[in-house]
């Protein structure tokens, strides 16, 4: 779908459910200057249209005992197609996220574990794959994401 169908009220409402999802439509009514019902109308559309794709909710994970972020950079035999990429780590509960990539390496995966133990055997367990050549681990410090508080 080309971002042309939609308009700059459009774009305000989702920059404001990126901000809360919970927000009320008499909320999001208000800030945009439409009634609520018009506003509902718009949402319902770009479910429709798949631009809105569901609702989620943003987690504390060292709360949850899981603050390391890493990611793993994938090398894969040259025989290896994207399906195999993707489910070698997609399997995992560390696994937050799965990118295949054009060029090297193969994959990036987004992992969570709960220390540097954890790490070192996800990473061992991912490099028992027998497609997987070789890895390497990027551990994050901090991080930012567009839409999270």
């Amino acid at each position: 779908m080309a971002d042309q169908t939609l308009d700059a009220t459009d774009h305000e409402i989702l920059a404001l459910l990126r901000e809360d999802a919970r927000r009320t439509l008499s909320d999001i009514a208000t800030r945009v200057t439409l009634s609520t019902a018009a506003v509902k109308r718009r949402i319902d559309r770009l479910q429709e249209l798949g631009v809105i794709l569901g609702y989620t909710v943003q987690l504390d994970h060292a709360k949850l005992g899981w603050p390391v972020e890493a990611f793993i950079e994938l090398r894969f035999l040259g025989t290896s197609n994207v399906d195999e990429i993707v489910q070698t780590t997609t399997r995992m509960p560390e696994a937050q996220a799965v990118f295949t990539i054009a060029g090297d390496p193969d994959a990036l995966v987004w992992m969570r574990v709960r220390d540097m133990a954890h790490l070192q055997r996800t990473i061992d367990e991912i490099r028992r794959s027998h497609r997987v050549t070789s890895t390497k681990t990027l551990i994050a410090l901090d991080s930012w994401q567009r839409g999270v508080r």
